[in-house]
């Protein structure tokens, strides 16, 4: 990055030396950096359908529980009416940045939650620190856009690999390159004359890259989720029940969790692999992680990093189910243990607005009014020649309805951009 190489998930040791050369003109091909590390930074350099709705059959304060995304993004924006102590404790937890770079622009104070209004670009990225030193990549990264009435949505993801123009941004030092999209983040990142990277700058360049390529002039909230931190907050729900839609075999985990032996020579792994088996499944947290890790047709996932998008999302909505059904909502000591586990997993910018606030705003919008939309694409160029992906026409057609407000109709019209959710 100006080219970051990095690969998939445990080979992010030998990686990371790479990634620490960033800024010196070296080409490769960069992926994912996914896995569940235990290390305790958010990359700061610090540890750390539209119509009718049914009534809910869960406590009105649960029903103000929001989910923001991700994924492999979870933001659990808890609004617990009444419990004012309680609320404030959580939102004590979350890392909340300047990820937009309001600050330095001069940009107004916090508004009323009440100034909220829709529709709302929400980018959403997954990242996963081994060290404080390493340089950011954005392993997943996708937009939640939120209706005027906001109460239903659509999230896309946005391919790592997506070839783009990154522009010039002097807080870095950076020059522009045209490059893989994840290597935004941590070009962003780098800070002259400090050792340590910032990934709330690096969120910048990135947000700013991505509005060149969708023609959203501005994100009205960012967050930022630490992977290790999925695994915490799965595992405090219990688990997570998702619908598996092909059988898939672990390139890094065996049967019982425990990580595959590297090759003596050359690349991957020797082993026993972990199997994740077509149909309805209930998951720990290493399984569910481990699981929409996998992107190699080798591994049973055919249609490559594209499969890995769908997984992501389908992981998304069923973790959204998950923390609102009832055995999480209306049981104090288990909310407790996932509010815990995602605010320290978690940096958050609203743009002058908490929380708080969002969860508020976006207290009617629940999992299964988030409809899940797959961008197609394809390679460019091939084998040692590979330069990254770029999308299919349909992509600017759905990037423009999303801007003129017409997106409902869109995809009602081209309902292959649909991804299914069991």
């Amino acid at each position: 990055m100006e080219m970051l190489v990095i690969e998939d998930g445990e080979d992010a040791g030998r990686s990371n030396k790479r990634a620490g050369r960033a800024g010196r003109g070296r080409s490769g091909g960069a992926g994912a950096v996914g896995g569940d590390s235990e290390v305790g930074y958010l990359g700061t350099g610090r540890p750390v359908k539209e119509g009718r709705r049914r009534k809910s059959n869960v406590p009105t304060w649960a029903r103000l529980c929001t989910i923001f995304g991700a994924v492999l993004v979870l933001l659990s924006g808890a609004v617990l009416v009444g419990f004012e102590a309680m609320l404030a404790r959580y939102e004590g937890a979350v890392a909340q940045e300047d990820l937009f770079g309001d600050e330095a622009a001069g940009a107004a104070a916090t508004e009323k939650k009440s100034d909220i209004k829709g529709p709302l670009n929400i980018l959403l990225v997954g990242i996963d620190p081994r060290q404080p030193e390493t340089p950011p990549l954005a392993d997943s990264i996708m937009v939640l856009h939120v209706n005027q009435a906001l109460d239903s949505a659509y999230l896309f993801s946005m391919p790592r690999d997506l070839l783009v123009d990154i522009p010039r941004f002097p807080k870095a030092d950076f020059s522009g390159e045209k490059t893989k999209l994840n290597a935004a983040m941590a070009f962003g990142s780098r800070v002259p004359g400090k050792k340590l990277p910032d990934a709330a700058q690096g969120f910048e360049l990135l947000s700013l890259t991505v509005s060149k390529v969708t023609g959203i002039k501005r994100f009205d909230a960012g967050g930022i989720i630490n992977f290790g931190g999925f695994l915490k907050i799965v595992d405090a729900m219990g688990g997570v029940t998702m619908y598996i839609d092909q059988n898939v075999k672990s390139e890094h985990r065996r049967p019982d969790g425990s990580h595959r032996t590297h090759k003596s020579v050359g690349q991957g792994y020797v082993g026993p692999q972990a199997q994740y088996k077509k149909g309805t499944r209930h998951l720990k947290g290493w399984q569910a992680l481990d699981y929409v890790r996998q992107r190699y047709p080798s591994s049973g996932v055919v249609d490559g990093d594209y499969g890995r998008q769908r997984h992501q999302q389908q992981f998304v909505r069923a973790m959204a189910d998950q923390a609102l059904s009832k055995d999480v909502v209306t049981n104090p000591i288990k909310m407790d243990s996932v509010l815990r586990a995602a605010g320290k997993s978690l940096i958050f910018s609203g743009r002058g607005h908490k929380l708080i606030d969002f969860g508020f705003a976006l207290r009617n919008l629940r999992s299964d009014s988030i409809q899940m939309i797959k961008l197609p694409g394809g390679g460019v160029g091939t084998g040692s020649d590979y330069k990254g992906e770029r999308f299919q026409p349909i992509a600017a057609e759905f990037f423009e309805a999303l801007r003129a407000g017409t997106v409902d109709t869109f995809v009602i019209s081209n309902p292959e951009l649909l991804n299914k959710v069991k």
